[in-house]
């Protein structure tokens, strides 16, 4: 495969069976596995597919290569946002015949907060395994999981207020740390080191990369020990509590000032991202993490 090209059968999800644990990876690492609307479905069918073997006791979600995720396909070959998909999270219209705020909405109502709740839900643990960087999208596919085991080298950023926009659509940000840090994280864009986002409690364990892989699976291991309904009702007991703290509701409220801030770019700039592709998008990012 080409640098330029993405092959029509590539697989962008794999998945396999590790003993009691099911393993889903992301498979775009020519891209640092940005996220299109391929890559969400074909994530659904594995968690599914892990949902629905009685085998599986727990499911890790992993990246393949240098980088867990590097958000939102916003530039690569495979971009498929024009394109239509199977319904799943929410009951809606396709966007593709659609236009403005209509069409934006349909879409990222699916593909993005339906999707991240869905998998919120999934009734057995899922961990995310995270090395590299962890950007905006690739945030909200860690934040599903119910908890995250990161690498040294791992770091974490939302830097979509560049675009004008208050944080990707699940808007999580308040609960997985302190809404003192999440207006940092929000307002400058910056990288969270591993150790930074585990002193603020987003991520449970950091390691060295090399040990990454053997950490995360002694972790899922020891959680497939326990009974399988008692975990499916932890996690449902967990997932009410932080709703009634907000977490359902608020992240509602912010979806309306996300689409509010696509419809402001689109009006005034060159499209609803204000311009900014992920070119771009890496650029700025890049010098304002001081890197050449």
């Amino acid at each position: 495969m080409s640098g330029t090209e993405e092959s029509t059968d590539e697989q962008v999800v794999t998945y396999e069976v590790r003993g009691p644990v099911a393993v889903v990876t992301l498979n775009r690492p020519q891209y640092r596995n940005a996220q299109n609307s391929k890559m969400t479905y074909a994530l659904d069918a594995a968690f599914t597919k892990a949902v629905d073997d009685p085998d599986v006791k727990a499911i890790v979600l992993a990246g393949n290569g240098k980088h867990f995720c590097a958000g939102h396909d916003i530039g690569t070959p495979g971009r498929d946002v024009d394109q239509s998909f199977e319904r799943k999270a929410v009951i809606w219209w396709d966007h593709t015949d659609r236009a403005g705020v209509d069409s934006r909405f349909a879409r990222e109502s699916e593909v993005y907060l339906g999707m991240c709740r869905r998998w919120r839900e999934i009734p057995k643990p899922v961990i995310a395994m995270v090395q590299g960087a962890c950007i905006a999208g690739g945030l909200m596919l860690a934040w599903s999981c119910d908890f995250i085991v990161a690498s040294d080298d791992a770091f974490f950023s939302d830097p979509v207020v560049r675009m004008g926009i208050p944080g990707v659509e699940y808007f999580a940000h308040p609960w997985v740390m302190n809404p003192r840090a999440a207006k940092e994280f929000l307002y400058t864009g910056d990288r969270f080191g591993a150790d930074r986002a585990q002193a603020l409690g987003m991520v449970n364990h950091v390691v060295p990369r090399a040990e990454l892989e053997d950490a995360t699976f002694a972790i899922a291991e020891r959680i497939a020990q326990m009974p399988q309904l008692g975990l499916a009702l932890t996690k449902k007991a967990v997932n009410q509590a932080e709703d009634l703290m907000g977490m359902r509701s608020g992240m509602d409220s912010v979806f309306g000032l996300h689409h509010a801030a696509h419809a402001h770019n689109a009006e005034l700039d060159a499209d609803s991202l204000a311009g900014l592709d992920a070119r771009s998008m890496a650029k700025a990012n890049k010098k304002a993490a001081g890197e050449s």
